[in-house]
């Protein structure tokens, strides 16, 4: 279709000795576009490149350049990302839809060639290592071999799928963690003079702003970079590399004005908990949250990237810094060509995108503010990361959760409010003989993209590591330390700067490149320390340099979780406990009984930033990603059978066909409403993707467990619910299986157990839901507020679908997880007017009808519900459909967005 290019847009940009074309912001012709919100613009350029009349109007450009604060907006808007970024355990499930579809389009009579990414697909492989080994030189290496001898049968799948499908590439296991991969490599910044990999093309090419969908939420860490990107479920990011656009109401954006300059001592870690807590307690959910104002010019985009890393924590859609002179530097020192930041720099300066001190302040919809000098050290935790507490306070906030656990644990009838996440594998590994009791800290870990990109931080905990063993300070021995990183170049400099041996003196070994302990990868616990926390019911602790730390994610051992700056992990590794005041009690002594404090190891801002600039260069950047995609001598010795439709191996437990296009018609039926419905669930509020979905290990006595014994899989093998996401038959029996779910119809009961409401039985949630099944009873959940909140999981939509869950009442949803429940056919609604489960009286032993849908399916229209009882008597009420834009409502009318896309390319 030929472009309309209705404002006379498309013009020349000059940069550096090359010449591109572009769409001219300025040529809408709006006054006020100078102060329009940086990532507005970046939708507003998306809008202009993309218009054809249909999807994209001039109505839609000129509404979105109009925007004004405080005025809702409820045009939607047609947004197409430049590519799409994943990672295994969501990229697996991804691969196998894509493949499932070929082989569906071919039934059809279609060419399987037609599913292809229309666009760039980059998968980065760092979800599956574990920490089996540690606190040993040859750590790496043992869990290295150990992960591909479980996930070989993925990895093979993944590598077909580099060799079969257009565009998708793989960056192999043992290599980095996806998001810092993303900042220092895969990040154009603006598109059009190569870049991760490739080469620049040649004669005029087209320059625009580089804008992600991921399928991790925490994608938004290219935020800092001044690059759009958000995280959306598996099932959106498969149709948007198939050219379907991810449609959106134009969003409300928040601003946070940052001024001053962080304190010495103060972490980019610390100064993320402290706005994630601030953004949290704002209110920012499903909105862009925008950093404004002087204090960024003190912000180095390291520490700007663990803020934007963090987004997810605090509930909004992306969190972004525009492009400024330090994010050039950074470029630079990532290695980045001089041609590609050269074009960065015109660009965004040519479209009023690049941020100085004298830039006039943008108009916002609400403003926050924050002086960096009032930042104090901080931790998060213990079960959620809002939850920020002042490291002087540690301890005694402990105290207070320490003596709710005990109660608890005792017999009281005092709850413990939770909010569970990810296990994580428990391998059986022995370690000496020690002690450990309440209050301890069991695991201590430099883990995640979130901090391990930034070098200060790394070299900050380097640097205190080395002070620590120079004054004889060994780590107390029930720790169970670990360094993952999520960059090769993180290892390069820390050993140039000479504090390697340091870290390993103190067991901070490197384990792997991987996310690890950050998603309950922790592996097992010293043997003893397992034993001894099992046998006394022990509360023990976690502090880990990650994103998350909700309870049950990091290990299933562990209640306290703590998120801190990679330094103070290695200090709490030193102490041993969190009860313990590490700003006035010493967390050891010397040799000679001398006590030590933090403060006498803590670096200064001056060693940190002196040692910085002699061990970090772009070169280190350069050699590291010069051969990215290639892999060690194991991915390299995986041979994988090419062709365009993947040959299913049926013996196969990790990758299997999926079922969701089985017998699909080439026309969607009728829409009918929902009747004779009963619960299969009642849910409490925050309830995460991980207790619909779990990631973490399979228990032996799950549905899941026994369907893989049943095939001859023997429980040591098992592997954890993420590496088998490439196979529905055990994901589905996973679906609900949290050891921490707790479901309303069976009181005092936590796991994956409900009540077969006819009978009145208790058994699992699959069982259950095979015996509705069988009776062809339609199932609904009822749920309370964030229904969803926490990882973009597809899965966790996938799985209800595949137990035959056809609604979800809830107060309210999460911004992903509700648009993955549209994407499988799964109705999401809301209670209105301030109304509640309690509120209506609903126990969930009623019979569900939901009326209003087969007439007429709009978004935001309201259905009449009606809950009967089994005994006599009915309550009826009314529920907003979350269906909030005709392409949704689209999406549902065809049982989903991937028949909505596989029947739209059946038919073109």
């Amino acid at each position: 279709m030929t472009h309309p290019d209705s404002f006379s847009a498309r013009d020349t940009l000059r940069a550096g000795d090359r010449e591109y074309t572009y769409f001219r912001l300025s040529a809408i012709g709006r006054d006020d576009l100078a102060t329009l919100p940086f990532s507005l613009k970046i939708l507003l350029e998306n809008l202009l490149r993309f218009e054809d009349g249909r999807s994209v109007t001039r109505e839609d450009i000129a509404a979105l350049a109009g925007w004004q604060p405080g005025v809702r907006s409820s045009k939607e808007i047609a947004y197409r990302p430049a590519r799409v970024l994943l990672q295994d355990f969501t990229g697996v499930p991804c691969v196998v839809d894509l493949a499932a579809m070929r082989d569906a389009i071919a039934d059809f009579g279609g060419d399987p060639r037609r599913i292809n990414p229309l666009q760039p697909v980059e998968l980065v492989i760092d979800h599956s290592v574990q920490v089996d080994a540690w606190a040993s030189p040859d750590a790496f290496e043992k869990n290295a071999d150990l992960e591909f001898a479980r996930n070989g049968e993925r990895y093979a799948f993944l590598k077909w799928g580099q060799s079969s499908l257009d565009g998708f590439r793989a960056v192999p296991p043992d290599t980095g963690i996806v998001h810092q991969v993303n900042i220092e490599f895969l990040a154009r910044v603006i598109f059009g003079a190569g870049g991760a990999g490739e080469p620049a093309p040649s004669g005029t090419t087209l320059a625009y702003p580089d804008t992600v969908v991921g399928t991790d939420s925490h994608t938004t860490m290219a935020n800092g970079l001044g690059v759009l990107a958000w995280g959306v479920g598996g099932i959106e990011a498969e149709a948007a590399m198939l050219g379907q656009p991810v449609t959106m109401l134009i969003p409300d954006v928040i601003g946070f004005k940052l001024t001053g300059k962080l304190r010495e001592g103060v972490t980019a870690t610390d100064l993320a908990l402290q706005i994630t807590q601030m953004l949290r307690q704002k209110g920012v959910v499903g909105k862009f949250v925008e950093f404004y104002g002087a204090g960024l010019s003190s912000l180095q985009v390291a520490d700007r990237t663990v803020i934007g890393n963090m987004s997810p924590e605090y509930g909004s859609t992306v969190a972004i810094f525009p492009i400024d002179a330090l994010a050039l530097n950074y470029l630079r020192l990532t290695g980045r060509s001089p041609e590609q930041i050269a074009l960065v720099e015109a660009y965004a300066k040519a479209q009023g995108m690049f941020r100085t001190d004298d830039s006039p302040e943008p108009r916002f919809t609400d403003t926050l503010a924050l002086d960096l000098d009032e930042v104090e050290p901080n931790l998060a935790g213990p079960r959620r990361p809002q939850d920020r507490v002042p490291l002087s306070q540690v301890k005694s906030t402990f105290a207070v959760a320490l003596d709710e656990w005990q109660s608890a644990r005792n017999g009281s009838a005092k709850q413990v409010e939770r909010f569970e996440g990810e296990g994580g594998g428990t391998a059986v590994a022995a370690q000496p003989r020690t002690e450990v009791s309440d209050g301890a800290v069991v695991i201590a870990a430099i883990t995640s993209c979130t901090n391990t990109s930034n070098p200060a931080l790394l070299i900050g905990a380097g640097l205190l590591a080395k002070n620590a063993v120079e004054k004889g300070l060994t780590t107390a021995p029930w720790v169970k330390t670990s360094l993952a990183p999520g960059s090769k170049v993180v290892t390069d400099y820390l050993l140039r700067a000479g504090l390697t041996p340091y870290l390993d003196q103190l067991g901070f070994n490197l384990v792997g490149y991987g996310c690890t302990t950050c998603i309950g990868n922790s592996g097992p616990l010293g043997e003893d320390v397992a034993h001894a926390v099992a046998e006394h019911d022990m509360i023990v602790a976690a502090v880990l340099s990650g994103n998350r730390n909700f309870e049950g994610r990091i290990h299933p051992q562990v209640r306290a979780n703590y998120l801190a700056s990679p330094p103070l992990v290695v200090a709490y590794a030193l102490a041993g406990r969190m009860d313990v005041d590490l700003t006035t009690e010493p967390l050891g002594r010397t040799a000679t009984g001398e006590d030590v404090y933090l403060r006498d190891l803590w670096p200064s801002n001056a060693e940190i930033n002196a040692v910085m600039a002699g061990a970090v260069s772009e070169e280190m950047f350069r050699t590291r990603y010069g051969d990215v995609f290639n892999g060690d001598r194991r991915w390299s010795s995986m041979n994988v059978p090419a062709g365009e439709r993947y040959a299913w191996d049926e013996k196969s437990e990790y990758v299997k066909r999926p079922p969701y296009f089985d017998g699909m018609p080439k026309a969607p039926a009728p829409l009918s409403d929902i009747s004779g419905a009963r619960v299969l669930a009642v849910l409490g509020d925050s309830v995460t993707t991980d207790h619909i979905s779990p990631a973490g290990n399979i228990a032996r006595s799950s549905p899941a467990a026994k369907y893989l014994m049943s095939k001859g899989v023997d429980p040591a093998d098992f592997n954890s619910y993420g590496a088998r996401r490439g196979n529905h038959e055990v994901m589905v029996r996973g679906t609900f299986a949290n050891i921490r779910l707790r479901n309303l119809l069976v009181p005092g009961v936590e796991g994956g157990v409900t009540r077969y409401l006819p009978t009145n039985e208790q058994m699992s949630i699959f069982d259950a839901s095979e015996r509705y099944r069988a009776d062809g009873t339609p199932l609904i959940v009822l749920a309370g507020k964030e229904y969803g909140s926490g990882s973009s999981r597809d899965w966790a939509a996938k799985g209800p679908y595949l137990l035959g869950i056809k609604a979800a009442i809830a107060e309210s949803f999460e911004r992903i997880h509700r648009s993955n429940l549209i994407g499988m056919g799964i109705l999401p609604l809301q209670y209105v007017d301030g109304a509640t489960r309690e509120s209506l009286h609903l126990t969930g032993e009623e019979i569900f009808s939901i009326e209003g849908i087969a007439r007429k399916l709009e978004p935001g229209m309201t259905v009449q519900v009606t809950a009967s009882s089994p005994t006599g008597g009915w309550r009826t009420f009314d529920a907003l459909v979350r269906i909030d834009t005709p392409d949704e409502a689209e999406y549902y009318r065809h049982g989903g967005i991937l028949q909505y896309v596989l029947r739209q390319l059946a038919d073109s």
